[in-house]
């Protein structure tokens, strides 16, 4: 106890002297913005159809440029054809869906120039950042205003013993890279705003990637109607004839889908004290 009112007594007035006593050991943000997807249904990047997104994160700070970043992220996803007028086949086709993503992610990040919060020369920097990420997907459509779960169903015949055609994961790995910038207003509190592009593994975001499967092959409802299946597997008949027949190119497998989102956030430093030298 004496040892600790001693060293209380000797670095305490001196840390508040000092402004280099106070290390910035990282941050804690909450960030909200806009989702957007890429992939078999949005084959020219558009932006035009943004959903929620928001996040939370833990940055380590290992010096004043890099960081380290654990990260939590909450995104909708979703896209029709109803919106590809400059491609006939695809407004015929006429698929659409939408998703709820969670993702896991770990990132490092670099700042441009020296950040310290609290220091009025220091207080801004944009910064790039990039790593990992494992994301839960699970996209869904609706038919006559009921919602259906499309993995399940294997609208490109995975659920089809003849055709091997295995069901995709709900789980799947991204590659997140993005820029973005972020200011101190005082040494507690950060303002930021970025922008992560998601690179992925999987090509089914979307629930859409090879091609038409025989459409006699998806079985009849006991009933001897048509599956939900078999109707959300070519909803071509919503728009004309069926354009739907076996091996015809329904996505393109090559092109992985992707992600991107957009999010301002604020953040709160988490600071420690050291005992400067007296000399």
């Amino acid at each position: 106890m004496r040892q600790l009112l001693v060293t209380l007594i000797f670095c305490l007035p001196l840390a508040l002297m000092a402004q280099n006593s106070i290390v910035q050991e990282g941050e804690f943000g909450v960030g909200i913005g806009a989702a957007h997807y890429f992939g078999d249904l949005n084959t020219r990047a558009r932006l035009n159809r943004p959903k929620p997104a928001a996040g939370i994160f833990f940055r380590k700070n290992f010096g004043n440029y890099v960081a380290m970043r654990v990260s939590g992220n909450f995104a909708q996803l979703g896209y029709s054809d109803v919106y590809n007028t400059h491609n006939e086949y695809m407004r015929r086709r006429n698929l659409s869906f939408n998703t709820n993503i969670w993702e896991l992610g770990l990132q490092g990040d670099f700042n441009f120039y020296r950040f310290m919060p609290g220091e009025p020369e220091f207080r801004f920097t944009p910064y790039v950042t990039f790593g990992v990420s494992i994301f839960n997907y699970d996209p869904y459509a609706y038919l006559n205003g009921q919602k259906y779960f499309l993995r399940p169903l294997g609208t490109e015949g995975q659920a089809i013993d003849s055709l091997h055609r295995k069901p995709y994961s709900s789980m799947a790995v991204g590659f997140p890279f993005g820029v973005g910038f972020k200011y101190s207003i005082n040494d507690r509190i950060n303002l930021g705003f970025e922008v992560v592009y998601r690179f992925t593994n999987t090509d089914y975001i979307d629930d859409v990637s090879t091609t038409y499967v025989d459409p006699s092959l998806f079985p009849l409802n006991p009933d001897g109607s048509l599956s939900t299946a078999y109707l959300l597997s070519d909803r071509s008949y919503e728009t004309g004839d069926r354009i739907g027949i076996k091996g015809r190119e329904r996505g393109n497998s090559q092109n992985k889908d992707a992600f991107v989102t957009a999010m301002f956030y604020i953040s709160f430093n988490l600071q420690s004290y050291k005992c400067p030298s007296a000399f």
